[in-house]
């Protein structure tokens, strides 16, 4: 039996405020359902966190529908977990699938499939795991396996271990097929294979792997290997300044073929010239870039404390801004709202698009973020108070 492996594909998400990059999203699990009907899949199984969004927008459920309908058509079964991103306390998308008849959800009772048993958990918070219920109920199956959405440990990132799992069921498990974490990761868990299968599209830009999905076929045997599906390519460009500003970063971008790429430039180095965002990303889209974005590292590279003088309003705005004792994130949305290097026409979008970003855990091991944390709840509260 021949399964596919897929999860993470964030449906709905406009990063960087680009409908196109929504798009985008949509077609890359478009192009897994594809892969899965023409290579004549027995099972598809979705490790969470199908849309981005808790509330998906009218077309991009439809669009979804549709591909779970061609699914249905071709004889693939499709098994699913819920995840954080689009967990509710009513009803979730996979129960809507449930009733069209296009998934079936996973949970303690075994779905048993050509002798694979397959078992469910939806995306459950760590601090919950030490009264966590392991009452799996039992199969004769000649292989078992568990879908999980989380950060799981023997991986470094994890924060709440596998072997839990391993040594607390009355299942003896073959394979732990994984979501949550955005990169592709492989190891063993006493005799089980524990995989993630990564995201469908790079939802931040450290997710530099070919983005993809895992392949599992059962026997005798469990065989496991990995398949690449093509994405928009994002191209990071490090300009290192020696002396120049502006135009020299966008000398730098020269150098890259930028065509319809997300265009990503990380400012670094000794030289003091301004570099005006603005100009650097307007070079890049006439270029051809879908997207264009300027992250001045300098910046956060420099330590010195700014003298203060009462007599300058910008000055007591500093004074009580360091006086708030913000974090990292919360100084960081105040300096997009109040400086001047985003256009006031598109400061409500970068705003949007970078607590987006931390919401959504980038500053965390890439997985889709568990209970809010205080950063992230800080975030969004300044955010609210500038608007």
């Amino acid at each position: 039996m021949k399964v596919l492996h897929t999860g993470d594909t964030h449906i709905g998400y406009r990063q960087y405020g680009s409908d196109e990059r929504r798009r985008d999203f949509l077609r890359a699990f478009e192009r897994v359902v594809n892969d899965a009907v023409e290579g004549d899949y027995d099972v598809l199984v979705h490790a969470g966190d199908l849309f981005h969004s808790r509330n998906p927008r009218l077309e991009d459920l439809r669009q979804t529908l549709d591909l779970f309908s061609r699914l249905d058509g071709a004889g693939v079964e499709v098994l699913a977990i819920v995840g954080n991103h689009e967990s509710k306390r009513d009803a979730e998308w996979a129960d809507l699938l449930q009733d069209l008849g296009f998934v079936r959800r996973l949970g303690r009772e075994p779905v048993v499939i050509d002798g694979v048993a397959f078992y469910g958990v939806d995306h459950t918070p760590p601090s919950r795991a030490g009264s966590f219920d392991y009452s799996f109920e039992p199969s004769d199956s000649e292989h078992n396996v568990l879908v999980l959405h989380g950060l799981f440990e023997p991986f470094p990132f994890g924060d709440w271990s596998l072997d839990d799992f391993a040594e607390n069921s009355p299942v003896d498990w073959d394979v732990f097929m994984l979501g949550d974490y955005h990169h592709p990761e492989r190891a063993e868990v006493g005799g089980a294979v524990a995989a993630y299968c990564g995201s469908t599209e790079r939802a931040s830009a450290s997710e530099e792997e070919a983005r993809g999905y895992n392949v599992f076929e059962f026997g005798d045997d469990v065989f496991m290997e990995r398949r690449a599906i093509e994405t928009r390519d994002f191209v990071n460009v490090e300009a290192e300044l020696v002396e120049g500003g502006t135009e020299e970063v966008i000398e730098r971008t020269r150098e890259r073929d930028v065509e319809d790429a997300v265009a990503l430039v990380n400012v670094t180095g000794d030289s003091d010239a301004p570099v005006v965002q603005s100009e650097v990303e307007e070079a890049l889209l006439e270029r051809g870039a879908l997207v264009a974005r300027v992250n001045d590292r300098r910046e956060a590279e420099d330590d010195e404390t700014p003298e203060v003088e009462f007599a300058d309003p910008d000055d007591a705005v500093r004074e009580r801004i360091d006086e708030m004792e913000l974090s990292d994130a919360g100084r960081e949305i105040d300096s997009l709202v109040r400086g001047d290097a985003v256009a006031r026409t598109r400061l409500a979008e970068e705003v949007e698009e970078r607590v987006d970003e931390l919401l959504d855990g980038t500053d965390r091991p890439d997985g889709g973020g568990d209970d809010e944390t205080a950063e992230e709840a800080e975030a969004q509260s300044t955010v609210e108070d500038w608007s």
